[in-house]
């Protein structure tokens, strides 16, 4: 699977504490195999049109992501769980 990152979400993880980049990294091999494997919790939000999912980093983390093509996706942004629920794409 390819993983395009956007501009935003490139940022936003550079912001990260060091632990939950290495989390990410983790849940992002996990994603690579199974989009859905149990433990990332993805998820399509509302509205349900705009195509936006979400999947867990861990309990307090989120990355928003797009799937594109069969193969293709782009992470849209990561962060705190709260506020990644109330932007919108």
């Amino acid at each position: 699977m390819e993983i395009l990152l956007t501009d935003e979400f490139i940022k936003r993880y550079q912001q990260l504490p060091s632990a939950i980049q290495k989390k990410a990294e983790k849940q992002e091999q996990l994603f690579r195999q199974n989009p859905f494997y149990p433990s990332l919790h993805t998820e399509k939000l509302e509205p349900k049109g705009k195509q936006v999912w979400s999947f867990r980093v861990d309990r307090s983390y989120r990355i928003l992501f797009k799937f594109m093509e069969s193969d293709k996706v782009v992470f849209l942004t990561i962060g705190p769980h709260d506020w990644i629920y109330k932007i919108s794409f």
